[in-house]
């Protein structure tokens, strides 16, 4: 029997090629943020949860498919560990073009250094105020002077690119977005401001009376600063704008206002080993049953992955104006 040669690259029925894989690698964190998680969270054992060395093999499976760029995500991914010895394994993969890490800042003061020397290139930083007593509202746990030494160390080591990531909420956090992308081009480094996504049943506040669009504010932005429209990309969702006279990028990541369905190149992998094919719907397939039942057989994860492409679908159906269809909260599912 001639086997059929492996495609050297996924592509799902919209013609989209797939070559970007998001991994989280637990879903807990040191932080309780309102719009991510519940107070009072309950968190998965550990044998529900993939192994390290289960991760490394998706993740080798996937760049052997084509994917070129892995973000390692959580939870807070560095509270995990082992963490450190997953990304230098990862690290290695030399057909992997670039490994980047999206995490709350908390851990950053003392591991920066070995993240760069892993072989992380660009770091995402979660940072929704710069006021001490919202960022303690908003994260529930967190210590802002703690993160803010953290960027620090992060500059300093030298990552090809940092980013501060913001999700905007009206009458919380919406009239900060001027000392934020102030405090970006004070550090040299990049913004993404991000509408709320509706995963999970959240207390704390109505999602549909605290969504802020993004062109609201770029508005606000248009007050104090010169957005110039950019080409540029990092293989993912935001649409960027370079800060007229510095190096700062400024992005928007809009799934209500400017949905980017149309040109989705990627899928998550969550920590309890399902691969989720969009954020915003339930399809899903089980890799863990797959990696668990089938131990060392490369070729029968690669092909659950091939089959999954066919069921990744076109387009979510987020509404900031209903209850939830998705339940599963954004620390199960990968940040």
């Amino acid at each position: 029997m001639i086997r059929s040669p492996e495609p050297t690259q996924l592509t799902d029925r919209f013609g989209r090629a797939v070559t970007y894989l998001r991994i989280s690698i637990t879903d807990r964190c040191d932080f309780r943020c309102l719009y991510c998680m519940a107070e009072d969270m309950t968190f998965l054992p550990r044998n529900q949860i993939l192994s390290l060395e289960e991760i490394y093999t998706v993740a080798k499976a996937f760049s052997e498919l084509g994917v070129k760029k892995i973000r390692i995500t959580g939870g807070e991914p560095l509270v995990r560990k082992g963490a450190l010895e997953l990304l230098q394994q990862l690290g290695s993969i030399e057909s992997l073009h670039e490994l980047v890490l999206t995490t709350n800042g908390s851990q950053l003061e003392t591991m920066a250094m070995p993240l760069k020397q892993a072989g992380i290139k660009r770091i995402n930083i979660s940072l929704d105020t710069l006021d001490p007593d919202k960022f303690k509202a908003i994260t529930r746990t967190g210590d802002l002077r703690q993160v803010l030494r953290g960027i620090q160390a992060a500059t300093s080591a030298g990552f090809e690119r940092i980013k501060i990531n913001a999700v905007i909420l009206k009458d919380r956090n919406h009239l900060e977005v001027n000392d934020l992308v102030q405090f970006a081009v004070d550090q040299g480094i990049d913004v993404s401001f991000i509408e709320e996504m509706p995963l999970g049943v959240v207390d704390q506040h109505n999602r549909s009376e605290s969504f802020y669009p993004s062109d609201l504010i770029r508005a606000d932005l248009a007050e104090n600063f010169s957005l110039l429209a950019s080409t540029e990309k990092t293989g993912g969702p935001s649409n960027y704008f370079k800060v007229a006279g510095t190096q700062t990028r400024v992005g928007f990541i809009s799934p209500h206002s400017a949905n980017f369905c149309s040109t989705c190149n990627r899928v998550r992998l969550t920590v309890e080993g399902r691969l989720l094919l969009c954020l915003g719907n339930d399809h899903s397939v089980d890799l863990k049953h797959i990696l668990r039942t089938h131990p060392n057989d490369m070729l029968a994860l690669k092909q659950a992955i091939i089959a999954a492409m066919r069921i990744k679908p076109e387009k979510h159906e987020f509404n900031i104006h209903e209850q939830p269809v998705i339940l599963r909260h954004m620390n199960m599912t990968g940040g």
